[in-house]
């Protein structure tokens, strides 16, 4: 059985990747530069595993379908984060909408594919008519999203369409598909580049001013995402959707629990004022305005359901995944 992981040197794609080597599995790995994936063949591997690493842009037709070729077992986890986004049709929308197209014209064109895990995201879920403070689960749909307002969620939810409708056109048998939604992914990066995108939160207290601004963080630790995408490939409803979120946090009580787990360092807890954080905002790399505003204070929270028994995983504390996350950052 060989299965394709794409986005495999992304933080959740190369976890995928290194759990499934451990098991054994010959993994088809794909990655827009192949100079970035040196690293996956430093993972260790179980009794009969493979790694093969191919080029492949989700934008380029001819590479999806070269990756495609022959597989059988598919794990979607290339995407984009809209962390530091400078035009979020070409960096957040492209990948998810127009990648998810031509993935399906790639399966299409060779009709083997029986199980196919999508990686998606809360984005997906989350319905912002419910209001600050709102619990979801996997029977919301985030709405109302477009290019302009939320492009992120748009992305998401318009992929996840996009999978779902391909399936549903299929004739029996059809592919068995599970969407999985992780809330932020935190943990120990495998790689440098893993210290960007939704660890930017967790670089702040390794690197950043000894300060928070009032966030709230939902979050999961990115070995249960990657043992949920694996194990999905067996277990789990088909059709289902399933959300990955553990923990509920304010950015100033993440600094208190480094502050007591590790009291050697001084640890950023305390909330800068308002109005000081918009003027920060202003001279920010990443953090803008508009982004603080909608995030001020404002918090959601996700039921998970049954995902826990039916994708048999049992989730990392918080003091396991900021503990481990802070680790692998100062490394």
């Amino acid at each position: 059985m060989t299965v394709l992981v794409t986005g495999a040197t992304g933080f959740i794609g190369s976890w995928v990747v290194k759990l499934l080597l451990e098991k054994g599995v010959h993994v088809r790995a794909t990655a827009r530069t192949l100079d970035k994936a040196e690293f996956l063949k430093k993972m260790d591997k179980g009794s009969g595993a493979i790694l093969d690493i191919v080029k492949m842009d989700l934008l380029d037709l001819n590479e999806v379908e070269d990756a495609v070729r022959g597989c059988e077992q598919i794990i979607h986890c290339a995407a984009a984060l809209p962390v530091g986004s400078k035009n979020d049709q070409t960096d957040i929308l492209d990948p998810s909408i127009q990648g998810c197209k031509n993935l399906v014209i790639a399966m299409d064109k060779f009709g083997r594919v029986k199980n196919l895990i999508h990686t998606s995201s809360v984005a997906a879920i989350r319905d912002p008519r419910k209001g600050n403070g709102a619990m979801h689960n996997r029977e919301d749909w985030c709405t109302g999203a477009s290019l302009e307002k939320n492009p992120y969620g748009f992305a998401k939810t318009e992929a996840e369409i996009i999978i779902r409708n391909w399936v549903e056109s299929k004739s029996e048998p059809k592919p068995r598909l599970i969407t999985i939604h992780p809330s932020i992914v935190f943990g120990p990066i495998l790689h440098p580049s893993h210290s960007e995108g939704s660890m930017a939160y967790i670089k702040h207290f390794v690197k950043g001013p000894k300060f928070v601004i009032k966030s709230s963080l939902e979050f999961v630790d990115v070995r249960d995402v990657a043992l949920a995408h694996v194990n999905a490939l067996e277990l789990g409803d088909d059709g289902q959707r399933y959300i990955l979120h553990a923990h509920r946090m304010w950015m100033h009580e993440v600094g208190e629990l480094l502050q007591k787990a590790r009291p050697e360092k001084k640890w950023a807890r305390r909330v800068i004022p308002k109005p000081i954080a918009f003027v920060f905002a202003i001279f920010h790399p990443k953090l803008t305005v508009e982004q603080l505003r909608k995030t001020w204070g404002k918090w959601t929270d996700f039921d998970c359901q049954d995902m826990e028994e039916r994708l048999q995983i049992k989730l990392y504390t918080k003091e396991e995944t900021i503990l481990k996350s802070i680790e692998s950052l100062e490394t």
